[in-house]
């Protein structure tokens, strides 16, 4: 059974399965996508989870479908270490995006500067990053990109260099002076956040930074595994509207509480994702 809910025109909350959902959404009706899925069976989610590379190939095709032309999906996943050996899920789907048609845009890193003790870490290093694939459909068209790194020269006058193919490098024609603030790097460090009730949120600020740099406002954001809302109040927080979709009774319940808050509370102060050098 599905049951929805609608905030005001284009912003939908849906609770049920994303593969009974998405097949009623328009075709090329979604600008951007941001979703962290379910990835191999790191979690139960309730007893609600039923997951397979076959179920995420039925998703991944809908996803295809829904986005617009030069629309964005950021990809936010993992993979287990299973008989000690990664299984390597991630990299099998972004080629299975590439074969139904996308472009892999850019494949960024999210250091959560913590891990879960989850298998022996013997012969290993604590695993404390996901991937955040970043799929575009075409050819790329909105791009607002994140300018808080500090650079270290700042005010300095330099004239850059290009690499040449042969290794040699180039002088730049243009003689520049160097700013305080320079854009971001793909790999982001985000704390990741605990939210009563959610065994696996993603953090608000990541959600709100791909939000901003793949979307202009007004445009509509998908997020196909909700779970505690996210990308819901990211977008209500960025002036853009979204469609949540969310398996789980109790998570939907989580959602609808988030949202019906409009804003979040003044005790809450999210920290910035940071580009790490």
């Amino acid at each position: 059974m599905v049951w929805s809910e609608k905030i005001k025109d284009e912003e939908m909350i849906y609770q049920g399965d994303c593969l009974d959902i998405m097949p009623t959404l328009p075709d090329k009706s979604i600008d951007l996508t941001v979703t962290s899925p379910p990835y191999d069976n790191l979690r139960t989610y309730n007893g609600s989870l039923e997951w397979n590379f076959e179920i995420f190939q039925k998703i991944a095709k809908e996803l295809f479908r829904v986005t617009k032309d030069s629309g964005v999906i950021v990809w936010i996943v993992g993979d287990a270490t299973i008989n000690g050996s990664e299984t390597g899920t991630s990299f099998k789907q972004a080629l299975y995006f590439k074969e139904i048609g996308f472009n892999l845009h850019d494949t960024m890193i999210w250091n959560k500067g913590r891990f879960s003790a989850i298998g022996a870490l013997a012969t290993r290093y604590a695993p404390v990053f996901e991937y955040m694939f970043i799929f575009v459909k075409g050819k790329i068209k909105i791009f607002n990109p994140l300018k808080d790194k500090k650079n270290k020269c700042a005010g300095k006058v330099v004239r850059g260099t290009i690499r040449q193919i042969d290794g040699s490098v180039k002088p730049m024609s243009k003689i520049i002076t160097i700013a305080e603030y320079g854009q971001r790097f793909n790999i982001w460090d985000c704390v990741s956040e605990r939210i009563k009730g959610h065994p696996a949120p993603f953090p608000l600020q990541l959600a709100t930074d791909h939000i901003l740099s793949w979307s202009n406002e007004g445009d509509i954001i998908l997020d196909p595994f909700a779970g505690s809302g996210m990308t819901g109040v990211a977008c209500k927080n960025t002036n853009r509207k979204f469609i949540l979709i969310e398996k789980d009774p109790k998570y939907f319940e989580i959602i609808k509480e988030r949202l019906k808050r409009s804003q979040l509370p003044t005790s809450y102060k999210p920290v910035a994702c940071k580009s790490v050098e």
